[in-house]
């Protein structure tokens, strides 16, 4: 996708093909920082704190990472301790379980001295795949913003946007974002609010960045905003991404996901959940089992920008304890459809 005019990825390989750079996205948008990941471990790491994140992505740099491990060390043993390693980094996205295990089936059979080769093609084959797929869920989202302008004419189309389903979140595209991508260029008009996602700011910082550089309109409002601008009549969809769909349809997303769906179906706005088949979870049935994600309240406590000589520096917003669940979960009863490289479901 663009960056300062580029076509890019979120992620690539190293020159030597023994690493793979990705973009340092706690930095965004203050600084563009590519860093290279050259161990299960590093790995581990940026998927753990951050670095890089949103379920597809994170699928993708763990399939890197588990190749990694097996550059240095193709046994058994290090090909389980790196799957153990990489799958507890983040428990709530099925992505990153589903990419590890395609790695992990692709090479276990194989001779020790073939497998780094075989998990690095494998690998990158999961990321080509999830160009493709995102793609595809562009191209039948653009049907339906489409047809959502036609029926609004004579004003920009309205969508609202929560966390950051973009380029940035997967390797190209990215889920949401990939139909207004797609809708933009086809120069049909439209406009984004962008949720600005307490407590890490990811459409705020992240989202806004990637509409930004694409030259999409978009204004970013604070997460408790968005019923009101439904109320008001000012949205005319909302279009999510998700870390996961069970089997029966619930939706596991960036927390305060689920306020936006009840708001939704408060004012009679459709609801969408972008999302390819690596992210439904067939073996959950439903989302009160889905584990969800804890992270250190320091995330909601601090916030971070650039300070008066530009460096960047963070500032507490509270001086009490805070908590801090990473995800929510929307019942499919709220779910509109879900708009997948399959075209756009009504349910899974």
């Amino acid at each position: 996708m663009k960056l300062d005019g580029a076509e890019i990825r979120s992620i690539v390989r190293t020159p030597d093909g023994r690493g793979v750079r990705i973009l340092d996205q706690r930095k965004l948008p203050w600084e563009v920082l590519w860093v290279e990941l050259r161990s299960a471990a590093d790995a581990a790491r940026a998927i753990r704190e951050m670095w890089t994140r949103g379920a597809p992505l994170i699928g993708v740099t763990g399939a890197y990472g588990l190749a990694m491990a097996l550059a240095e060390d193709p046994s058994d043993a290090s090909l389980a301790a790196a799957y153990a390693m990489l799958v507890e980094t983040r428990p709530t996205a099925v992505n990153l379980r589903w990419a590890l295990d395609e790695v992990r089936t692709a090479v276990a059979p194989l001779a020790p001295a073939a497998r780094a080769g075989a998990a690095f093609v494998r690998a990158e084959a999961i990321a080509d795949e999830d160009v493709a797929l995102n793609h595809a869920i562009g191209v039948h989202g653009l049907d339906l913003l489409r047809h959502l302008s036609a029926a609004n004419p004579g004003r920009p189309l309205n969508i609202l946007t929560h966390c950051n389903p973009g380029w940035l979140a997967t390797v190209a595209y990215g889920t949401a974002t990939a139909p207004i991508y797609l809708a933009h260029d086809a120069g049909i008009d439209l406009h984004v609010w962008v949720d600005e996602t307490r407590p890490r700011n990811q459409g705020a910082l992240l989202t806004a960045f990637e509409l930004a550089n694409h030259g999409v309109p978009h204004t970013v409002i604070a997460d408790n905003a968005g019923g009101l601008l439904m109320a008001r009549g000012q949205v005319d969809a909302v279009i999510v991404g998700t870390d996961r769909v069970t089997a029966n349809g619930d939706v596991c997303n960036k927390i305060g996901t689920y306020l936006k769906a009840l708001a939704a179906h408060d004012c009679g706005v459709p609801f969408y959940v972008a999302m390819s088949y690596t992210t439904i979870d067939r073996g959950t049935p439903s989302g009160d089992v889905v584990p969800i994600e804890d992270r250190d309240g320091d995330e909601l406590a601090l916030l971070a920008g650039p300070a008066g000589d530009g460096a960047i520096g963070t500032v507490r917003v509270t001086a009490s304890p805070a908590y801090n669940p990473a995800f929510d979960v929307t019942p499919a009863r709220l779910v509109t459809g879900y708009l997948t490289e399959q075209g756009l479901l009504t349910e899974i």
